[in-house]
């Protein structure tokens, strides 16, 4: 069985192969799952810039299928977060909130949107790696039964392939995304894709 580390560094190679649109829209999945993770935490554990990002994270997923309408809100929403206290070089001493993992994979993908950079797509995906830890505790609180952290990192991992091999299967379609789709292959898109790459199972 291959570990956790020859896995990620598969994904990698994957992403890195992939055309801008499949990054895109892989990107945005991983956020899509740490949000809804995030967004079924309690209340008092919910963090209000995360919540905040939720707008974005709907931009996205329309522009990554195929709406060029979209742009002007990721744009803004990435400009608001720049321009915001969040967004500093003050290290320990500044605010964390964008460090958070379901906010820093949201801002990742957007900036793989709008670039079409390889390292955005990397580093989203990292952010849920990076996530396993927390949602491991999570679980340990709800006295859930817990997979070995290993092992839970080589099953993230693995649905990363996964979702790579289902995302591959519309290439033709994302590789003109950026420039629009048709309203009917946007739709199918959000039906087909958007609703298996969002599943947090």
């Amino acid at each position: 069985m291959d570990t956790w580390q020859e896995v990620s560094a598969s994904v990698e190679k994957r992403l890195t192969a992939a055309s801008p649109g499949e990054r895109k829209v892989f990107a945005v999945g991983i956020a899509e799952r740490l949000m809804s993770w995030h967004e079924a935490l309690p209340a008092e554990e919910q963090a209000p810039f995360t919540m905040g990002l939720r707008p974005l994270l709907n931009s996205l997923w329309e522009g990554v299928l195929g709406d060029t309408t979209a742009f002007t809100a990721v744009k803004r929403g990435v400009a608001e977060y720049m321009l915001s206290d969040y967004c500093h070089n003050d290290g320990q001493d500044g605010p964390d909130d964008a460090d958070e993992h379901a906010a820093a994979a949201t801002l990742y993908a957007a900036h793989a949107y709008l670039f079409g950079c390889n390292d955005f797509a990397v580093w989203a995906g990292q952010r849920a790696v990076d996530a396993i830890d927390q949602h491991l505790e999570y679980l340990a609180e709800q006295d859930e039964d817990l997979p070995e952290p290993d092992e839970a990192l080589l099953a993230e991992l693995q649905r990363q392939l996964r979702d790579l091999d289902l995302i591959a299967n519309y290439s033709k379609d994302l590789r003109y995304s950026s420039t629009g789709l048709p309203i009917d292959t946007s739709i199918r898109l959000r039906v087909e894709l958007r609703t298996a790459l969002s599943s947090r199972d």
